[in-house]
């Protein structure tokens, strides 16, 4: 009897800690940072959804930044990565389809995440070596000179690590909204 009621006292313990306690802190998380719980989302000032900073978008009009491929189509959806072996000539046909897109030859290879697709297709951030890559073609579709990109580029990129990440990063949906707002978009749709 005496062990009976000892494991119902760690049975009863263990779910106070881990219903209890874990539903509390996830719930203070929430309170504490509204702004991810509700999705991180971006919003114009009428305010209308414009995406999240999240869950990437398709971009691939010549005058926005292009995001990296994605599996799923960027349905959110359906997150998932690609299943295919990297052997697979589906893969291998979709990565040359990517860097004839792009236009690169070997005097100018293509950074990595723009010919690779992320775990679960959905990663929204490009490094900034990769946008930077983009500013050749972004700049004069908008009618801009390259150092006004690079510019803008350089205001937008982060490091998630801080000092500890080499790589810099930068959100693909909030340079293109940056793009609209600072330069002329030739078109509003993506």
């Amino acid at each position: 009897m005496n062990s009976l009621l000892v494991s119902l006292r760690v049975a009863l313990a263990t779910m106070l800690v881990c219903v209890g306690g874990y539903t509390a802190v996830i719930l203070g998380v929430g309170v504490l940072t509204p702004d991810s719980a509700q999705g991180s989302l971006i919003t114009r000032p009428d305010g209308t959804i414009i995406g999240s900073r999240l869950i990437a978008q398709k971009f691939d009009k010549p005058h926005y930044f292009w995001p990296r491929p994605s599996a799923p189509d960027y349905n959110a959806s359906g997150a998932a990565g690609s299943n295919k072996s990297p052997t697979s000539a589906d893969l291998t046909d979709r990565a040359k389809q990517t860097v004839e897109r792009y236009g690169a030859t070997q005097d100018k290879p293509l950074p990595a995440d723009l010919a690779a697709a992320s775990g679960g297709g959905l990663d929204p951030h490009i490094t900034a070596h990769a946008a930077l890559y983009q500013a050749d073609r972004v700049a004069p579709a908008r009618g801009v000179a390259r150092e006004a990109i690079v510019a803008l580029i350089e205001r937008h990129t982060f490091s998630p690590g801080g000092p500890l990440t080499p790589d810099r990063l930068v959100n693909v949906l909030e340079l293109n909204l940056a793009l609209d707002r600072d330069f002329d978009p030739t078109s509003s749709s993506k």
